[in-house]
């Protein structure tokens, strides 16, 4: 059981990528490596950025756990944040060998921390499930651009956003083969040690590419995708309404994809 004001990696693990997933402040100075979804931050700028989280849970990363997180965890409750502080730190979640972001694969942030990324305009399927896999598992405040395609490489060079879902001379975050963009991002970014994300991957994979026979659910992704498209003439709009569509997909490939649904199924076994 973990003490008052504490978290163990265990259940972290299981709220990275989910929509209640707490805001993860990592304190460690010039971190290479990541936990998933953190944001990195300094110690001796709390004041300063406390005023700006929007988030009501915090968990609080440093090395070991006990360095620094304890009093920055103590400044957020005051300021009505339900901070914890992830037990063992950094040190304890690479210890046991989960996935971690890498800040240099990683566009350059800016001024408040965030990660910028640019793209073509009216979105579909990759477009759409990059972005999610971004903000739920990499950087929750990512900017997302939409622009006319021939504008992406001056727009991404302007800005210092990585561009993606383009082709293009230097462009990392794109098609590789028979891999759509998600595909490559999910490996790319040190993703692919969430198995539910590799099997949400071919999905994605056959609903970008028409090749709907990857995975059974291709085809339901495509057209929620599809009517989504036509639902929002705004792509921002858009992207905030397909962030719940691929939240339940990633639970339904985690959590739910064993479990079956017919007339009968609220129904005792024994009445069936």
């Amino acid at each position: 059981m973990s003490a008052i004001n504490c978290i163990d990696i265990e259940k972290l693990q299981r709220l990275v990528g989910t929509h209640r997933c707490p805001a993860l402040i990592d304190l460690r100075a010039s971190a290479d490596l990541l936990v998933p979804s953190s944001r990195p931050r300094s110690a001796a700028q709390l004041q300063g950025w406390a005023k700006e989280l929007d988030s009501k849970n915090a968990v609080v990363i440093c090395d070991d756990g006990r360095s620094e997180s304890p009093g920055v965890a103590a400044w957020l409750r005051q300021r009505g944040v339900e901070a914890e502080v992830l037990e063992g730190g950094f040190a304890a979640w690479r210890q046991a060998g989960l996935p971690l972001v890498s800040e240099a694969a990683l566009p350059k942030r800016d001024a408040l921390g965030r990660t910028r990324w640019v793209t073509r305009e009216r979105p579909k399927v990759d477009r759409i499930a990059c972005p999610w896999l971004i903000r739920r598992f990499v950087d929750p405040d990512a900017v997302f651009l939409f622009v006319a395609p021939g504008d992406v490489p001056r727009v991404a060079a302007q800005l210092d956003a990585a561009a993606f879902d383009v082709e293009g001379e230097g462009v990392v975050w794109s098609h590789d083969g028979e891999r759509c963009t998600f595909d490559v991002m999910v490996d790319g970014l040190g993703l692919s040690g969430f198995p539910a994300l590799k099997r949400l991957a071919l999905i994605v994979r056959g609903a970008d590419t028409s090749r709907l026979d990857t995975a059974p659910e291709a085809a339901g992704l495509l057209a929620a995708s599809l009517g989504l498209s036509r639902m929002y003439t705004d792509d921002h709009a858009q992207l905030d309404a397909g962030m719940a569509l691929y939240d339940a997909f990633y639970r339904w490939c985690r959590d739910a994809s064993a479990e079956t649904h017919n007339w009968t199924s609220h129904k005792p076994k024994a009445k069936r």
